[in-house]
Parts: structure tokens; sequence; C-alpha cells
């Protein structure tokens, strides 16, 4: 995914159709001159709906669609015949996308399944036809009910990507490099904080044909909850993976102090992250030899399954994926 074709949020106004007005019509045939009321119902307006499609990764099919509006539906006509509804309009989204109030920021839905349709924003019922209004005292009723007005709002689709392992860790931590060692993804890589601008999603290839996918997250800083670097936006794409690959580098300061700090923002930003199943992988261990590891164990996190890996020279790379199998299906 190119960073210019990534695109995870999107606003727009959706306005459904009203409703079609019902009939005011009276049977009139040659040997009936006054016959009973036959009016017509009006046609239900035009939904907005939200479809699941697994062949979209990106919103960007919809980035510059400021305003989606459905069709009214037709008024009713006489012999009590049905205006037609307004045609709906369907937008096909990716899977994981939720759809929120603007005003609100209430969550509305959230679509996970490929297929899955769901109403955004409802079309007007139709009105009823003067047919409905006949009593007893009133046979010839010359009124019959309006159409519904459709309903307008500013709706926000937000995308979190659905992967069964998301990569976290500080810029430079080698997240990129590794999902471009065990995937066919070719995320953007350099020595630089922030390299990674966009998420980028990896199907990783397993023993007998068997693979998972893999979502490199751009890297956190120390108060990126609080909005700080590039804040909170990527990371609502960690609330849908299965499990946690933590990277912290061989070469950290302290591994303990980094995973204590990428935990910390990632509690203060939803504490369910941390029900999750964690791995942490200590990367670019190619500058370390067996003692200088077994010294370095001493450091590493009691509580996570940890191994000591190396992207460039492919060190332990199976060893890592045995790891994420085993949690993806424990």
């Amino acid at each position: 995914m190119a960073d210019s074709n990534f695109i995870d949020y999107v606003k727009f106004c959706s306005r459904s159709g009203a409703g079609g007005a019902g009939s005011v019509h009276f049977r009139r045939e040659k040997h009936v001159p006054k016959g009973g009321p036959d009016g017509g119902d009006g046609g239900r307006g035009g939904h907005i709906i939200l479809r699941g499609n697994s062949q979209h990764w990106t919103l960007l099919h919809l980035k510059y669609k400021k305003h989606v509006i459905a069709d009214a539906g037709k008024g009713g006509e006489g012999g009590r015949r049905t205006g037609a509804d307004g045609k709906d309009v369907i937008l096909e989204v990716p899977l994981g996308t939720v759809a929120k109030d603007a005003e609100t920021g209430e969550k509305r839905f959230e679509i996970t399944e490929d297929g899955q349709e769901v109403i955004l924003t409802p079309g007007g019922r139709g009105g009823l036809g003067n047919d409905h209004f006949k009593t007893a005292t009133n046979q010839a009723p010359h009124f019959a009910q309006p159409g519904e007005a459709g309903i307008e709002e500013w709706i926000i689709l937000e995308l979190k990507l659905l992967a069964d392992v998301g990569l976290v860790g500080f810029p430079n931590a080698g997240k990129s490099t590794l999902l471009s060692s065990i995937s066919a993804a070719k995320p953007e890589i350099g020595d630089y904080p922030f390299t990674t601008l966009v998420p980028n999603l990896g199907v990783v290839g397993y023993r007998d044909d068997k693979s998972f996918v893999m979502a490199d997250i751009p890297g956190i800083i120390e108060g990126a909850a609080e909005g700080k670097g590039l804040g909170i936006r990527f990371l609502r794409h960690i609330e849908r993976n299965s499990i946690l690959l933590f990277m912290i580098p061989a070469d950290a300061p302290s591994i303990e102090e980094q995973y204590r700090i990428l935990l910390g923002e990632l509690e203060k930003y939803n504490p369910e992250l941390l029900d999750k199943k964690r791995i942490l992988a200590i990367s670019k261990a190619d500058m370390l030899d067996a003692d200088l590891m077994k010294e370095m164990e001493q450091e590493v996190p009691k509580d996570v399954p940890y191994v000591f890996i190396s992207s460039v020279s492919q060190f332990n790379l199976d060893k890592l994926k045995d790891l994420i199998w085993q949690a993806i299906h424990s």
C-alpha cells in the first residue's frame, strides 16, 4: 500500500431519500361511478448502506465523496399501486471499518465480514394512501399521508486493519525490515524516525502452506496516547490484531524500560489491549554473541515469551514464526 493510497479516515454527509407520498384516488369504472378510495402507498426512500468487501484494504475510494445522496421514493397511485422505492446507495468498505456519528463521536457499528450489509442512514417511510383511512363514517377520505423525510447527517468512517499479528515498537525498531523479510510486503525502510507513515500488511508463509497476516504499525513514542509524534492515529489499528509482537532493538538502553513504556502507551489508549497475547522480539541480534545474549536475558521481562532475532541474517525467524503460530492457535 503506497503512502498516498492508504486512507483510513473519511468524513462525509450522508442523506437518505424521502418517502413517497400516499395517493388520494378513487375507483372509477364505467359501471362504478362512485367507487371507494383506492389510493396506493408511497415507496420507501433510498437507504445509505455499508457493505463489507474483503478485496478493499483502504477507504481511498471514498476520500473525495463528500456527499452521499439516495433517491426519494415514488408516490403511490390509484388501484392501490405502491410507489417504487428510492434506489439505495451501497458503499463498499474494507473489513474493520467503523461507522461513527461525526457530531457526537458515538460508534454506530463495525463491518467485520465479507458481504455484511448494514443500513447507515435509513430512508424515509412512504406515506399511506387514502385507502387506509376509510371508516364507517368517512367512506371517501380525501386525504393521504405524506412521505417521511429522509435523514441528513455527517458520518465518520475509520478503518481498523484486520491482522493476526500487530507489530508494536518505537521508530527504528526494525518492524518494517522484519515484515519485508518474512512476507511479500515491501514497506519503505530507512534509518530515521517514522520511516513508516502508514500501516503495511503482509501475508507470512508458515509450514505446510499455512499463513498468517502481519501488520506493521507506524512507530509509537512515549506520549503517543496524548498525541505526540504520530499520536493515536494508528493505535486503533492495533485493536483488531489477535497478537501483539513487541519489537525492541538489541542496542536499546534498556529492553525492560522500553517494553514498559510501550505497554503504558497502549494502556492509556485502551486498557483492553493489555488482555491480548504478547510476544517480544529482540531485533538486530546479529550484533550479539551467545554470551552477550545470555547476559541480556537478565533484563528481559519475565511475563512475556521472547526470542532474539535478526531480519537481515534471518537469525531465529523460524523460531519467531513458531511462537506466533502457537500463540494464534492456543
